[in-house]
């Protein structure tokens, strides 16, 4: 079942089917990815036709050494040239190649078995609560230069958040004001008004935000 389709001769009827199904198998990590959080239209075509792409590279290949070392030697130049992504834009990366890897070598039934698991287990994690720690929230919160950043919302905060840690803080206005950049966990959402009004009071009713992070934030 887990036979190669690809003989000693590379021919034109399997590699159209290994191109074929290449592009499938794309198509399922592309739509895994959109279903699974934020995406943009360019990377969900990127996931669908990188698989393409890797199986077409390794049927070049074939076995040659020399050309084996130019290929890896080119996939370092795109790395480098490429700019940081989320864990899950990597991983979905990793699963495209890898499903490449799979039919160019002409195991299709092994790469279509792969994907279907990998599919199925991912959609079931993100659907469940595993490494969930509640809804995390990014809280940027102006106050004077005369407040005690420090300590000056201690009570606040242990009243209506489960967690909270400050992550940045930056000077406004000549350095009159202090923007202060938290991450915080609600310990109840329906709260979530009483406590910006509870802030107010605290910072002289200066700006208050309280938004969901954007995926990629390095908060």
């Amino acid at each position: 079942m887990f036979n190669s389709i690809i003989g000693s001769t590379l021919t034109i009827e399997s590699l159209i089917i290994c191109l074929i199904v290449s592009l499938a198998l794309g198509l399922v990590v592309a739509g895994l990815h959109m279903l699974t959080g934020r995406y943009t239209k360019n990377f969900a075509i990127t996931l669908a036709t990188l698989p393409v792409l890797v199986t077409s590279v390794i049927m070049m290949v074939n076995g040659n050494l020399g050309t084996s070392i130019a290929v890896v030697g080119a996939f370092s130049l795109i790395r480098f040239r490429s700019i940081p992504g989320t864990s899950r834009e990597i991983l979905n990366v990793f699963f495209a190649m890898a499903i490449g890897l799979a039919v160019g070598t002409g195991y299709i039934a092994f790469a279509a078995c792969i994907t279907l698991f990998v599919a199925i287990i991912t959609l079931i994690l993100y659907k469940t609560k595993i490494g969930s720690n509640g809804e995390e929230k990014v809280f940027k919160v102006l106050i004077s230069e005369d407040l005690d950043y420090e300590s000056v919302f201690d009570d606040t905060f242990n009243k209506y958040l489960k967690k909270y840690e400050l992550v940045s803080t930056k000077t406004l206005n000549m350095g009159s004001l202090f923007e202060l950049t938290y991450k915080i966990n609600l310990k109840e959402d329906k709260k979530e008004k009483e406590f910006i009004n509870d802030i107010r009071i605290l910072n002289g009713n200066l700006k208050v935000s309280l938004s969901k992070p954007l995926e990629g934030d390095n908060l």
